[in-house]
């Protein structure tokens, strides 16, 4: 238990901060203050919005993505064992001589290798997507505030998690204060 956690009176439940969540009314706003939250340094942070924003990647410092290394990388594996596959199996574990062909002939190969590679490059970047987005997170503190309903609606937020090493309730509340937000919470969650 944290020095801030603190005992609900009415169901005995233990509660500690679990983020600060800031709501701005316009896409500029939000992308103003994620510049002022990523000059602080805060690096377990995130901006909520009802649509893609251009240049909000570039406000909240976000490196590129590695998603497409990841689809590359298990595309040329999926296009290496195909081809191991089949040489294999056509060239030396069962040859059988077609039309005068070799049994490892590559026209005859494209066919398979593009399936493996499409495959292989599916799966890569949809295990690689979860990974890197940490899901599947089944729960996530943020939606104990009845007001992030909104942020499918027309409203911008960001949160702040509690687990940042720069997170400190009284200064973290006063750079979101800094950056004029419509709302401010403290969002609390249960400890088990």
């Amino acid at each position: 238990m944290t020095e801030h956690a603190q005992t609900n009176q009415d169901s005995g439940a233990v509660k500690r901060p679990a983020l600060y969540l800031a709501e701005y009314e316009t896409p500029n706003a939000l992308a103003h203050a994620a510049e002022k939250v990523r000059d602080a340094g805060y690096k377990v942070w995130d901006c909520h919005t009802p649509y893609p924003l251009h240049g909000l990647d570039e406000a909240m410092g976000l490196p590129p993505t590695k998603l497409g290394f990841i689809s590359f990388i298990c595309g040329m594996t999926g296009l290496s064992l195909g081809f191991l596959m089949m040489y294999w199996m056509n060239g030396v574990d069962y040859p059988i001589v077609i039309g005068g062909k070799e049994p490892y002939s590559f026209p005859s190969m494209v066919p398979i290798l593009f399936e493996c590679s499409i495959l292989l490059t599916g799966f890569g970047t949809l295990f690689g997507m979860l990974g890197l987005n940490k899901l599947p997170r089944h729960h996530h503190p943020v939606f104990e505030s009845d007001r992030f309903d909104a942020a499918t609606d027309d409203k911008f937020f960001i949160s702040i998690e509690a687990g940042d090493e720069k997170f400190d309730l009284e200064k973290t509340r006063s750079l979101l204060e800094s950056t004029h937000p419509s709302h401010l919470e403290l969002v609390e969650e249960e400890v088990a």
